[in-house]
């Protein structure tokens, strides 16, 4: 499986492209503005599928450009417990001062942790992860190593936890409870900034070390 990350505006939000070329299939983790225009000309030249954008969660930074994604007939997928905040998406970029003439996006699956997803031929486990706000989740692919975090964990930091549905306390039984219980190994991919390893963030992360 192949991963390309792509820094997208308003605020510098990571979206990972997964391709498998054998199977001519892609998935998209996050949906920040301009995401369509820049991936429907890799997807294009490569001859690849779009089967499911997966939004780690309902900040308005990660799902800008989901709607488009809707019109395209991709399936999103999105927690239940971030409803709310993607239904007031237009409230969200008031809040932080921004224009709120936007469209909220379609969800078309809304996912069950119980649950794993099958996509690109490949178990993908979701691990319920609040604490940044109540639906993040963290898509890990095991055979990959991979953890897609949304705005959990960063390197060497952490998600505010001083928007609406934000708990610090939360967030660090999540740290304990669903981060660091993955193989010191796994590569994180953030929703901003450099990758890590959980390895390295149980070692260093200022909000929690074990």
């Amino acid at each position: 499986m192949q991963i390309d990350v792509f820094e997208l505006p308003p605020i510098g939000t990571n979206a990972y492209l997964l391709t498998d070329h054998d199977r001519g299939e892609a998935v998209l983790i996050d949906a920040p503005l301009t995401a369509w225009e820049t991936i429907a000309p890799r997807l294009d030249g490569d001859g690849l599928t779009l089967t499911a954008v997966l939004l780690t969660h309902g900040h308005f930074d990660h799902v800008l450009g989901a709607a488009e994604f809707n019109r395209q007939g991709v399936p999103v997928y999105a927690h239940a417990d971030d409803r709310e905040m993607l239904a007031h998406l237009p409230q969200q970029m008031q809040m932080f001062g921004l224009p709120g003439q936007v469209e909220a996006p379609g969800v078309d699956h809304w996912i069950d942790v119980s649950q794993p997803l099958e996509l690109l031929g490949r178990r993908i486990e979701v691990r319920h992860t609040p604490g940044h706000c109540p639906g993040n989740v963290t898509f890990y692919f095991a055979d990959e190593g991979a953890a897609f975090v949304g705005d959990v964990i960063f390197a060497g930091g952490f998600g505010r936890t001083d928007l609406p549905g934000g708990s610090a306390d939360l967030l660090r039984q999540t740290f304990v409870d669903q981060i660091y219980t993955l193989p010191d190994e796994t590569v994180i991919y953030p929703g901003h900034g450099p990758l890590t390893t959980v390895g390295t963030e149980k070692k260093t992360n200022p909000l929690v070390r074990i």
